[in-house]
């Protein structure tokens, strides 16, 4: 059984008054009737009403028929032609199809329907506000959340595996690499990396010299003093430490600059020296081939997915800030930008009329299915619901119109004959 909602119930409270109305004005009609035929025959005067109230009790039955026979059988009756909403709803949802699609569902209707709406200035306004870029950007975020869980994560994975395998195999090793030591050299990098190379250096010096002595001592002939081996080492190890001192504290060393020389000799071997250029390959298929990269290649969209799930589920992570404050930013922008406002109407033109273009058809069918669906009665139900009540205005006006009708036409027959 159909549950009527809200709105539903008061049309069926205001249609039930209006057709008590519409009957009760037939039932005066009629007892007026009465009446004025029985004392006609003592009053002549008495035919004028009694035309009318003759006459409008034939209008009132005669629009009542015709209302009544629109949503049933009027009493019950089988009469041809009649209850043409139950019988004919099919074709009625046809129709409403056809006349939806025909009437409102054309790119003309809606692009001069968009144009005066000023999408895009509109968007602009309420994408300014940070409330609304907040739900905006939590709507995004839901969908791309959405977007990934639906997805077949093997297939993806293994598309992403296979897309990121390619790109490194096509990429060769050793100019990449060439490109990093001349990136190294501009920025000095090399340098500070020189430098943590001297102080480390430095200090495995002072933690071995008892070490070096030693080694010194066995490797000395057994007829120098030892006293003289403490003079050389004292020197060696003196000048030694010197020199990396030196190295540490001169950013212009020569040491420096033959360095800067030997990288720079080196990152060009790499990509000219075909036997470098091969070493290069070769190393990257035998890291590629480990089971650990293959493992890491494998779990890359496992991990993207997480992290970015993660990411946009989180109010206050930084992807989602990120994408409110280019929500908002987007939106201050589009306020004040014509150009962009003018854009984005004409895209939403397009998009309209693109979709009504290719459709429209599907939402004629929609209409004529959901009503083909629906059960007769119940459909008939529905519509009276909603016309019903102007409908009994027309018993109403057919009742009087017919009165002054026939009153009109009993005037001029008493004048002509």
């Amino acid at each position: 059984m159909h549950v009527l909602s809200i709105a539903d119930q008061q049309r069926k409270r205001q249609l039930g008054r209006m057709k008590r109305l519409a009957s009760g004005l037939l039932g005066v009609v009629a007892i007026c009737y009465v009446i004025t035929r029985w004392l006609e025959s003592q009053h002549s005067w008495v035919g004028y009403p009694r035309a009318f109230f003759e006459a409008a009790m034939v209008g009132a039955l005669a629009d009542w028929f015709a209302v009544t026979a629109l949503f049933r059988h009027p009493l019950g009756l089988p009469i041809p032609h009649t209850a043409i909403i139950p019988n004919r709803k099919d074709q009625i949802g046809e129709s409403l199809g056809e006349f939806v699609q025909g009437n409102f569902l054309t790119s003309e209707v809606l692009a001069e329907r968009l144009s005066d709406a000023h999408v895009g200035a509109r968007l602009g306004h309420w994408l300014a506000e940070p409330v609304n870029a907040a739900k905006a950007a939590q709507a995004a975020a839901d969908a791309l959340r959405g977007s990934l869980e639906v997805l077949d994560d093997s297939e993806v994975s293994m598309a992403l595996q296979s897309m990121v395998e390619r790109r490194i195999r096509s990429t060769e090793v050793a100019p990449l690499v060439a490109r990093a030591l001349d990136l190294a050299v501009e920025g000095g990098h090399h340098q500070r990396l020189l430098d943590a190379v001297l102080v480390g250096l430095d200090g495995f010096l002072d933690d071995n010299r008892t070490t070096f002595r030693q080694r010194l001592e066995s490797e000395s002939p057994w007829w120098i003093p030892e006293s003289i081996d403490d003079r050389i080492f004292d020197k060696i190890y003196v000048a030694v430490h010197r020199f990396l001192v030196d190295i540490e504290s001169n950013p212009n060393h020569e040491i420096r600059a033959t360095i800067d020389q030997r990288i720079l000799s080196f990152a060009q071997r790499l990509r000219s020296d075909p036997d470098l250029l091969a070493k290069g390959e070769a190393l990257k298929v035998e890291i590629l081939a480990h089971p650990d990269v293959r493992a890491w290649l494998a779990s890359l969209w496992s991990e993207v997915k997480h992290s970015t799930t993660t990411a946009v589920t989180d109010p206050t992570s930084e992807l989602r800030q990120r994408m409110t404050a280019a929500t908002e930013s987007f939106g201050t922008r589009l306020m004040g930008d014509a150009e962009l406002q003018q854009r984005i109407d004409d895209w939403a033109v397009r998009a309209a009329s693109y979709v009504v273009d290719h459709y429209k058809g599907e939402a004629a069918q929609l209409i004529s299915d959901t009503v083909a669906k629906w059960d007769g009665q119940a459909t008939s139900e529905r519509m009276e619901l909603q016309v019903g009540r102007d409908l009994q205005f027309i018993r109403i006006n057919g009742t009087i119109v017919g009165g002054l009708a026939g009153l009109a036409i009993f005037t001029i027959s008493q004048l002509v004959f």
